[in-house]
């Protein structure tokens, strides 16, 4: 397999002399992630701190890559002492976080939401430079939208911009003057002004929002975000212990979920017995194939459709670019998992694994 990430040499030396403390410490890569159970978490369960990042490795290898130079075979002591230090950063820590959920306000009977698009700097890991992202309330992703079926929904969408704009709500039934598209249903949003978009909520299920409007760079730059409609029959509603959002993206920073790349990405961390609810979304320009080491996922719905009597087991799923699958996970099996793109060039390479890698932590 072809590298495509590069490494230099003072982010070779730096990691390869975290080494002799890593063995002293006796602690592996598992050791170190089963570890971070006690002492850091993701926002998943609000009472964990991250690991911090180590200052003294400003070059080490983390969210968008890891390899050596093309065509030059890392010695294998040095290979393992990269891939160990990757994983003994996790779970890192980073200036901001996306994908949280906005509290709408009431006005009526409408729930009301104010977004602004505006550009921002954004840390994909802790450890590289940051990127230029343009996004939604000033995180990449933009923030969670949570509503029920049947209500009414109004988002004020001002742009901050340099560039025109526009907003689609991605598998909404809305009336054809709101579904976002410029030049085609309204004009654009233009630097400095504001649009409203008022629809009624429907079909329920999983969805998102992006940009529709120079969509291959503005949404590939961080305008996107998730877009909830709960059942309105409350028989209709995911049992579950956890509902997680998990979307994807594939250009700026490299391979990304929910806007960080490992070891940045925020693990899901879950009590022996728990079912999870696991919304992926793609909203990038590949197919991933997600996969969960020690436990299956049973496919409950695409595009935000419940399945029935089709539903599935499987421990891969493929999510094409626009696709939304939703699976429930029975974490039964103690233990650090991986959970990981299997196309392996988005997740692993000669210094370890990188972007499109996170981990499912059963307590128990």
């Amino acid at each position: 397999m072809e590298d495509t990430h590069t490494i230099d040499e003072d982010a070779l030396r730096a990691a390869l002399s975290r080494r002799r403390f890593l063995r002293s410490s006796a602690v592996g890569a598992v050791g170190v992630a089963a570890a971070t159970v006690a002492a850091c978490a993701p926002a998943a369960l609000p009472g964990w701190t991250y690991r911090s990042p180590s200052p003294s490795a400003p070059g080490t290898p983390g969210a968008s890559g890891s390899p050596s130079p093309s065509g030059s075979p890392v010695p294998t002591d040095d290979m393992d002492a990269l891939a160990e230090a990757v994983v003994a950063r996790f779970p890192e820590q980073t200036a901001a976080v996306g994908n949280q959920v906005l509290a709408p306000r009431i006005e009526g009977d409408a729930k009301v939401f104010e977004i602004a698009a505006s550009a921002f700097e954004w840390h994909v890991d802790a450890i590289k430079p940051t990127v230029s992202a343009v996004g939604y309330n000033g995180t990449w992703p933009g923030p969670q939208l949570r509503v029920t079926e049947g209500d009414l929904v109004r988002v004020v969408h001002t742009n901050n911009l340099s560039e025109s704009t526009g907003m689609h709500f991605h598998g909404q039934n809305v009336p054809n003057a709101v579904d976002g598209v410029p030049f085609l249903t309204q004009r654009p949003i233009r630097p400095g002004e504001t649009f409203v978009y008022e629809f009624t909520a429907g079909p329920f299920g999983s969805h998102m929002y992006h940009s529709h409007h120079n969509a291959t760079d503005q949404v590939g730059r961080g305008m996107l975000g998730a877009f909830i409609v709960e059942p309105r029959d409350p028989a209709l509603r995911y049992q579950v212990d956890q509902d997680i959002v998990w979307i994807s993206n594939d250009a700026l920073g490299g391979f990304t979920i929910n806007g960080k790349g490992f070891p940045a990405t925020a693990p899901i961390v879950a009590q022996r017995g728990e079912r999870i609810l696991v919304r992926f979304m793609n909203e990038g320009v590949m197919s991933h194939p997600w996969h969960l080491h020690g436990m299956p996922m049973h496919v409950v719905a695409r595009d935000g459709y419940p399945l029935g009597s089709a539903a599935f087991t499987c421990d891969t799923i493929g999510v094409n670019p626009g696709e939304r699958w939703d699976v429930i996970i029975d974490a039964n099996n103690p233990g650090v998992w991986a959970f990981h793109c299997h196309i392996l060039t988005h997740a692993e390479g000669h210094s370890g694994m990188f972007g499109m890698v996170t981990a499912l932590i059963v307590e128990g």
